[in-house]
């Protein structure tokens, strides 16, 4: 869970350190005073988008760090692991931005990228925010909660990736039988044109080689006469080098005998000895191996010539060509298989099946979760005053053609639409949420999903923003009672305007705004008791808290539990 969040500089915030507790906290506070301001810090801990209007003004930088304790999530410590961070029972994730809206992400101390903390941050915490009933209206939307809350996201991806196959294999049939023709001729081309590089057998590695042969014998002569040359001055005149050099030893090695300093210049004349011998041995070798050959340079000279001919003609390099060859092979094995359409045929039918296959499997599982949620969603519903209201998860086709054509784009995400609808709101039969409720219904029929969704999730961390936006009275203590129960079993935050939800909190903060120094600052205090009832009191009554808003909060307050 949650444990620790701070916040340096961040939008009205200076300095802040929060400690978070278990079970469910309420966040109050007037309008404007920076609610919501927590969240957004917590949501840049966790990958989101940064920018300059962030840090607050006359800052440089704004900085947010935020402690989990993961010791009860395997999969954390396995993804720490897995991409070289430190791991044990907590986790520190931290975000820097700077005033020209560029920042940095570390995690665990380590630098990390923003996409990481989005990975990472998918385990910890689910935040709902209070225009969540706005999504909700869009089909995808609908769609993704659906498969989370049934678990069939792998499902779905699996779908896509055999709807993408099976779209190619069509793709690839229709482009060769609308093209046979040019198809043929292309084909044909290939096959002449490998014939010519297959016949001059050019390898991968012989133009270096030519290349380095034709230097060596056009420079035949040259060569010869350098290394002659060589071996009268160093072995074979009456005064070279070899034999002056050997006297100069023999006279040192004599006279190191009367003085031993010259022992060492002694050994190093040795050892030129040695190297020079060796140096002389090498060119006698070489100058007995070296000769004239005009037959051999020639047949160098006609095959370059052979070779530079089809560079020319193919616009590539030499060394080129062994490349070239290769791409015409793959090209003409992939045009053999384009004429083949039978084997095409074959293959956009197994695709289709292998789809079909797979679709079929997550419709199944959309089908058993449709009902339950509908069933699970309407309860909820009840609860929240809309007691004539019944919640479907309604699965029309996408369509129902045998071949991909058939399909709009909808079907890479299976064989069904996925349609929220609601009946009995507004007459008997069911139709879609966005052509049915208002908003204030639309705001409850959003908190019961996410309430519902919420139960279902793995994350430890539940924080929702304002979704009870446009309740009270009744259902305002039922939605209270509803956040008290999901916090029995994880962590929750809520940001609230309603003293009924606040009353259910196992803990309570408050936001509060100030000027100092010229500047607008917002702070957040940990409530006790006393501090509960009057900010409570403040919720239901506005500006003037009286003896009886005091008594009133202290009566929510006692509904406890």
């Amino acid at each position: 869970m949650l444990q620790h969040l701070t916040l340096r500089d961040f939008v009205i915030v200076d300095r802040l350190e929060l400690s978070f507790l278990a079970g469910f906290g309420a966040l109050t506070g007037e309008t404007g005073a920076g609610k919501s301001i927590l969240i957004d810090a917590l949501a840049l801990a966790l990958g989101e988008r940064a920018e300059a209007g962030v840090v607050r003004a006359g800052c440089d930088r704004a900085e947010i760090a935020a402690t989990f304790d993961i010791a009860g999530l395997p999969p954390v410590g396995d993804w720490l692991r897995a991409n070289d961070f430190d791991s044990g029972d907590e986790l520190l994730l931290r975000r820097v931005v700077d005033a020209g809206g560029r920042s940095r992400a570390y995690v665990n101390g380590s630098p990390a990228t923003v996409q990481q903390l989005r990975e990472v941050g998918e385990w910890l915490v689910d935040i709902h925010g209070q225009h969540a009933h706005q999504s909700l209206l869009r089909s995808e939307a609908q769609r993704t909660l659906l498969d989370t809350h049934a678990g069939l996201c792998d499902t779905a991806n699996e779908v896509a990736a055999a709807w993408k196959l099976w779209r190619e294999a069509g793709q690839m049939l229709r482009t060769a039988s609308e093209s046979a023709d040019s198809l043929l001729r292309e084909r044909e081309q290939l096959q002449w044109q490998i014939g010519e590089l297959d016949a001059l057998a050019f390898g991968e590695d012989e133009w270096a080689g030519l290349d380095v042969e034709h230097r060596r014998l056009g420079h035949a002569a040259s060569l010869i006469e350098g290394a002659q040359y060589a071996l009268a001055v160093l072995s074979e005149d009456e005064a070279a080098c070899q034999r002056q050099i050997d006297t100069v030893a023999g006279r040192l090695g004599n006279l190191a005998e009367y003085d031993p300093a010259l022992a060492e210049v002694a050994d190093l004349i040795a050892s030129v000895q040695a190297e020079l011998a060796d140096a002389v041995s090498t060119l006698r070798r070489y100058a007995d191996r070296a000769d004239l050959d005009p037959v051999r340079l020639a047949q160098v000279e006609r095959r370059m010539e052979a070779v530079m001919s089809h560079s020319r003609k193919n616009r590539v390099q030499p060394a080129e060509l062994p490349g070239l060859l290769a791409a015409w092979r793959q090209r003409l094995a992939e045009l053999d298989e384009s004429a083949d359409l039978a084997a095409l045929e074959a293959r956009v039918a197994a695709a289709q099946a292998a789809y079909l296959t797979i679709a079929k499997k997550l419709s199944a599982g959309r089908r058993k979760a449709a009902a339950e949620m509908g069933k699970a969603v309407s309860e909820i519903m009840r609860q929240l005053a809309l007691s004539s209201g019944r919640f479907e998860v309604a699965l029309p086709a996408v369509a129902e053609g045998a071949s991909v054509e058939d399909f709009s784009r909808g079907a890479a995400y299976g064989l069904e639409q996925v349609e929220f609808r609601i009946g009995g709101l507004a007459g008997n039969e069911a139709r879609p949420l966005a052509k049915v409720a208002s908003g204030g219904e639309l705001s409850r029929i959003s908190l019961a999903i996410q309430v519902l969704t919420s139960r279902s999730a793995s994350v430890p961390t539940l924080i929702f923003d304002e979704v009870d936006v446009g309740i009270g009275g009744g259902v305002a203590e039922i939605v209270g009672r509803l956040l008290r129960e999901l916090g029995g079993e994880r962590q929750v935050l809520c940001v609230t305007h309603l003293p009924q939800v606040a009353a259910r909190a196992n803990w309570q903060w408050q936001v509060s705004k100030s000027t100092r120094d010229g500047k607008t600052l917002s702070a957040i205090q940990t409530l006790d008791e006393a501090g509960r009832v009057r900010e409570i009191a403040r919720m239901l009554g506005g500006v003037e808290i009286t003896g009886i808003t005091l008594e009133h909060a202290r009566e929510l307050l006692q509904f406890k539990t």
